[in-house]
């Protein structure tokens, strides 16, 4: 290998994540030199796989799907492996379709781990910028604070069917309003807890406020929704913000004959999707801009629905906004009068 070929030489790495188990598949591009190894997702198996890794003695580009706290602590090791490892987190629907474009029907740990090397050989490179630490923790906790409001939601309509019954023992409706009391009990100190995480950034506590100067948004949806945001790069735009989002929308157009109705792609972060639909209902009503804005578009044919979700993208546009010019929300901006 002359010189030449030497410096341009690279490693492509794809890391399928599982609870307990890293597959790592890893070559120069090609399906067929590709090589496989299993490491334990542990610390000690981080470590293990960093040393491999630097072993290869040139730049590598490492890939893993998103899949929650899984994935987290591996990628977290090599993004601050830093030297000639870079590490990108890709959308696991996106990998799952260039899968699917190579011919892979099967969905196995090994599959995807190689899947995953052909990706990051072929797709543009996006390196994966880490949050900071308060950010991962707030995001872990309004989490928590949204399944247990899912929860609470399932045990008050348990116990309204229970309480219409007089066949069934009242142990059980005693037994609910105990569990939804301590449900309650346990969001409000994960709230507070939130709040103290907050109080130790400043720049996460003014982002806090600013969210709650939009109309229509709380002190607990704006801290649901910084959770979510913190943790974005810097880098994005606010268009980007709503691809993250899946509030973007897609278009089936194919020759004269085919035009399907426009819908949103879903392809983001349910989370935030979810979340930004009753801020976006109320700030319709009480919100002079952005009401005026669905009001406009409802009486150009759009329906409510869509109106309502181009609110949502241009309170994504308002979040954003107020980030990066360090200011509070300003609907006369957001919505000029045309």
């Amino acid at each position: 290998m002359d010189k030449r070929e030497a410096r341009e030489q690279r490693w492509y790495v794809g890391i399928d994540v599982s609870a307990r188990e890293l597959t790592v598949a890893w070559g120069e591009g090609g399906e067929e030199e590709m090589k496989l190894e299993c490491y334990a997702n542990t610390a000690a198996g981080h470590q293990r796989l960093l040393r491999h890794l630097r072993g290869l003695r040139a730049p590598v580009e490492v890939c893993l799907e998103a899949s929650g706290n899984y994935t987290l602590d591996i990628a977290l090791a090599l993004a601050k492996a830093g030297g000639a490892i870079q590490v990108s987190v890709a959308n696991p629907r996106r990998v799952r379709r260039f899968a699917e474009s190579l011919g892979q029907r099967s969905k196995t740990d090994p599959v995807d781990a190689r899947a995953l090397c052909q990706y990051v050989a072929r797709m543009p490179f996006v390196a994966w910028q880490p949050p900071s630490a308060a950010a991962l923790g707030l995001r872990a906790i309004t989490r928590t604070i949204a399944a247990l409001t899912r929860m609470n939601t399932q045990q008050k309509n348990r116990q309204h069917a229970l309480s219409a019954s007089q066949a069934l023992p009242a142990l059980l409706l005693r037994e609910l309003e105990h569990q939804i009391g301590y449900t309650e009990k346990r969001m409000v100190a994960l709230r507070r807890a939130a709040v103290r995480l907050l109080s130790s950034d400043a720049q996460l506590l003014r982002r806090w406020q600013y969210l709650q100067t939009i109309p229509g948004v709380g002190e607990s949806s704006a801290l649901t929704m910084l959770g979510e945001l913190a943790v974005l790069p810097e880098t994005l735009d606010e268009r980007q913000w709503v691809a993250h989002s899946g509030l973007d929308p897609k278009h089936h157009v194919s020759g004269s004959s085919i035009e399907r109705k426009t819908r949103i792609s879903k392809t983001g972060n349910r989370y935030l999707r979810a979340l930004l639909y009753m801020p976006a209902l109320v700030a319709v009503q009480h919100d002079p801009a952005l009401g005026g804005f669905y009001h406009r578009l409802v009486a150009r044919g759009k329906s409510k629905l869509q109106a309502l979700v181009a609110v949502m993208r241009k309170l994504l546009h308002a979040a954003w906004g107020m980030f990066h010019h360090d200011q509070p929300y300003d609907g006369a901006k957001l919505c000029p009068q045309i």
